[in-house]
Parts: C-alpha cells; sequence; structure tokens
C-alpha cells in the first residue's frame, strides 16, 4: 500500500487513542538501515589534560657493569675573584734559636766621640742673640762643640748629653735652658738684698748632630748677672754616650 494510507491510519489512530485509550497501538513496521553517512570533518583539539601521576619504578633486569677508566683532567679553569682578608691566626711557636755569631772586636774607647766643654763668664761682648748668656772664658772644649762667641754648643756625635750651669746674679734671675730654638727648663730666682746668689740648673737631652744647647736670660734680669772677678758663672756639658737613629 502506499506510504500515505498509513501515515492517515496512524493519524487517525492517535486521534482515537487520545479520545478513549485502546492496549492496541498502530505501529508502522521497523524500516531497515540507512547507508552510513560520509566521515564527518575532525573537531578542534581537545584542552591539554592533567599530569598524572608517576608510575612505579619499574624493575632492572640488567646487570650492573664494571667501573670505567677515569677520564682526562679537564683544562685548569679561571682563577676566582680574590676573597676577603681573613682574621690573622694565633702566633706560631718561637723558632729555633739561630746560629751564634762571629765575636765582635774590642772596642776602642779612643775611637769613641769624646765631646765635652766648661766655660765661665768673664765680661762678654755683645752677641747676635741678645738674650743668649755666653761663656767666654773656656776651661775645656774637646772636638770644639762650644763656641764662646754665640754661648752655644753644637752636637756633632748624636747621643745622649749633660748639661749644667751655676750663674751668679746679684739680683732676680730668671735663666731658660734652650735646644733647637725651644725651651727645655726655666730656673728662676728671687734676690731682693743685692747679694751674691747662685742660680743653678741641668738636665739630659737627647742631641742629633747640628742641634744647639745655650742659656738665655730676659732683659729684665739680664743685668743682674756678675760677671767680675770675685766669684764665676760656669756653663758645663759633656756626651754620656752615643746613641742610634
Amino acid at each position: 500500500m502506499p506510504s500515505g494510507f498509513w501515515l492517515a491510519a496512524c493519524a487517525l489512530a492517535l486521534i482515537l487513542q487520545v479520545a478513549s485509550p485502546q492496549e492496541n497501538v498502530c505501529q508502522a513496521p521497523k524500516g531497515e538501515d540507512g547507508y552510513p553517512g560520509t566521515p564527518g570533518r575532525a573537531g578542534r583539539p581537545g584542552q591539554k589534560g592533567d599530569v598524572g601521576e608517576p608510575g612505579t619504578a619499574g624493575k632492572s633486569t640488567g646487570k650492573k657493569g664494571a667501573k670505567g677508566e677515569p677520564g682526562q683532567p679537564g683544562s685548569p679553569g679561571m682563577p676566582g675573584n680574590q676573597g676577603f682578608r681573613g682574621s690573622d691566626g694565633p702566633p706560631g711557636p718561637p723558632g729555633l734559636p739561630g746560629e751564634k755569631g762571629a765575636k765582635g772586636q774590642v772596642g776602642n774607647v779612643m775611637r769613641q766621640p769624646r765631646a765635652a766643654f766648661s766655660a765661665t763668664r768673664k765680661n762678654p761682648n755683645p752677641t747676635p742673640n741678645p738674650n743668649a748668656v755666653v761663656f767666654n772664658n773656656i776651661i775645656t772644649n774637646q772636638d770644639n762643640g762650644y763656641s764662646s762667641l754665640t754661648g752655644e754648643f753644637t752636637c756633632k756625635d748624636q747621643g745622649y748629653y749633660y748639661f749644667a750651669f751655676q750663674v751668679i746674679s746679684q739680683g732676680n734671675l730668671c735663666l731658660r735652658l734652650m735646644h733647637k730654638g725651644g725651651v727645655v727648663a726655666t730656673f728662676c730666682e728671687t734676690n731682693r738684698l743685692g747679694l751674691y746668689q747662685v742660680n743653678s740648673g741641668g738636665s739630659v737631652l737627647r742631641l742629633l748632630p747640628g742641634d744647639r744647647v745655650w742659656l738665655e736670660s730676659d732683659a729684665g734680669s739680664r743685668n743682674n748677672i756678675y760677671s767680675g772677678d770675685d766669684t764665676d758663672s760656669i756653663f758645663s756639658g759633656f756626651l754620656l754616650f752615643p746613641a742610634g737613629r
């Protein structure tokens, strides 16, 4: 029968079923399978999946090989930057004593420097330094280090020297022991009676070649120094011992 008939019959049956339900329903016979369609187009790539859990380690089935020979050493690398200085380590133990040196030559006291001078004051002439106290009457002047014109001792041999003076005054007197233009010490005496009075002092000085030592007085008391024949003022100095630089 034509397919249109069946379609009309099924539609009528559906209408009747709605109006009054029945057990038997009109069904068309099962059709045959159609032909497979053509392959569709490839779909879009999906999103990347999550990383899976690591698998369990497999058991090694091979045998462990023998240890290989060492390779050739590589070429030296570039030196690194210099590091910071570390802290000093503890001192090491003392070294062994050295060998005994050769015996030195016997010292000759005649070859050692022996500077010494002593001079008194006897009406000296004026000097370029008006404050200098000049002792113009030389008693001893070993090595000619003392000048009776200027009242200065000039060092020739480096070492330690001792200087001492005794100056007679008839009034107030202040004296200064000078070294290289600076004051070493000041000695003052008060004499209101106008009698003979001794102003004395001394000092040990370390001198270098060319250093000068002398006595000075201020203008207010210079005229109080006695320069007659009744008693003497004296200035002395000598080398105690040489000293290295």
